[in-house]
């Protein structure tokens, strides 16, 4: 059953949008590769949805072209990002439909989607001053990225505290990319990372929503501890982004990289030198996990929450939800116990899990290939 007053306030947050890494949507939504792999489907009801070259196709012939692809090849995903799995976590069903229908973003979505990048910003800039750096290439976009985590490196080993950290890696076949919003030392000389969230109304999340929280934080955890480890090789990068090492950067980023002493010529030189610099470092693995919820509209700390990390459960969720990327399995909506969930949903007029009791039943039912 819910917690006492989930479904009281569910109407107001239930849709675990607020919760999310404010500084990773925004890099889901700015990146050029992640807007061209939206699958832009026509409008529930309608007999014909847009095919190669955006020509109409019948729904059948869709529905038989959905049966031999995975959801990756669908909509033309190299990798993902971890908010993509944190998604899955509230409602994998929720996510697919994001993914069959884009749009754009509600009005109250948006703005809580600005306030928390604006709060994120501000607590950038109390350590980092940001440089815009013009972009032309993927290739350009990944090297910027590379370029910040040389000059983080350094300045976490002497002052103690960076913000806005990338990490990537390759989990259980699927190659994950995410933004750690600070890591710091304690006075005990532990590492640890710090999440923040930011919440509309000045209450703490509900237990389903800081369960995906903590499983965010347990994934970049896994995802940093491989980087400074040696376990990210250049090849599973190479293999999973299908980035090109000898496409030479463009100007604006060379003289960025430039004025931070770092001479390059292609994504290839840089890659090499961050992988030597990530394991060289000595950077210790995260010690601790906390998130900590501020109220948007008066900066009030809410609450914090240590993470127990708990490996073996984090690997489990992270094999359940990458079987439907592969393809190997539908998707599913929420428990019965979690229906709650379906109150705020974008997607309540049209999901098939609600209408169907459990189980997939609409024309818009995103088929997977199965396993053989």
């Amino acid at each position: 059953m819910a917690e006492a007053g989930e479904e009281e306030t569910a109407s107001a947050e239930a849709s675990g949008f607020s919760d999310l890494s404010d500084s990773e949507l925004v890099e889901c939504l700015d990146l050029e590769d992640a807007k061209a792999s939206a699958v832009s489907l026509s409008k529930p009801g309608s007999s014909e949805l847009p095919g190669k070259d955006d020509k109409p196709v019948s729904l059948q012939t869709w529905k038989e072209g959905l049966d031999v692809l995975s959801p990756m090849e669908r909509f033309h995903l190299n990798y993902l990002y971890v908010t993509d799995l944190c998604t899955q976590n509230w409602c994998e069903l929720q996510m697919v439909y994001g993914k069959e229908l884009p749009g754009s973003l509600a009005p109250e979505k948006a703005a809580v989607l600005d306030t928390g990048a604006s709060i994120h910003l501000a607590k950038e800039l109390e350590l980092h001053d940001l440089v815009t750096v013009p972009i032309t290439t993927r290739e350009d976009a990944w090297a910027v990225k590379f370029l910040n985590i040389l000059s983080m490196i350094p300045t976490l080993q002497s002052e103690g505290r960076v913000r806005e950290f990338p990490v990537f890696g390759e989990v259980e076949g699927i190659f994950l990319v995410g933004v750690i919003d600070e890591l710091h030392y304690t006075a005990k000389g532990e590492l640890e990372l710090a999440e923040l969230k930011t919440r509309r109304r000045p209450v703490l999340p509900l237990s389903a929503q800081r369960k995906k929280d903590c499983f965010q934080v347990s994934l970049y955890k896994c995802l940093f501890d491989a980087m400074v480890q040696g376990k990210v090789t250049p090849a599973s990068l190479a293999h999973h982004t299908k980035l090109c090492p000898d496409r030479p950067l463009g100007p604006a980023v060379l003289r960025h990289a430039r004025q931070g002493g770092v001479s390059v010529k292609s994504l290839g030189d840089l890659t090499e030198l961050i992988f030597l610099s990530l394991t060289l470092s000595d950077l210790p693995a995260i010690d601790t996990l906390k998130l900590e919820y501020v109220h948007q509209e008066t900066a009030t700390v809410l609450g914090t929450e240590i993470v127990a990390f708990e490996e073996k459960e984090v690997k489990s969720r992270v094999q359940h939800y990458v079987a439907y990327w592969m393809g190997h399995r539908d998707p599913q909506g929420v428990d019965v116990e979690e229906a709650w969930k379906c109150r705020s949903c974008d997607y309540g007029d049209i999901c098939a899990w609600g209408r169907g009791g459990g189980v997939l039943s609409s024309p818009l039912e995103p088929k997977t290939k199965k396993l053989k």
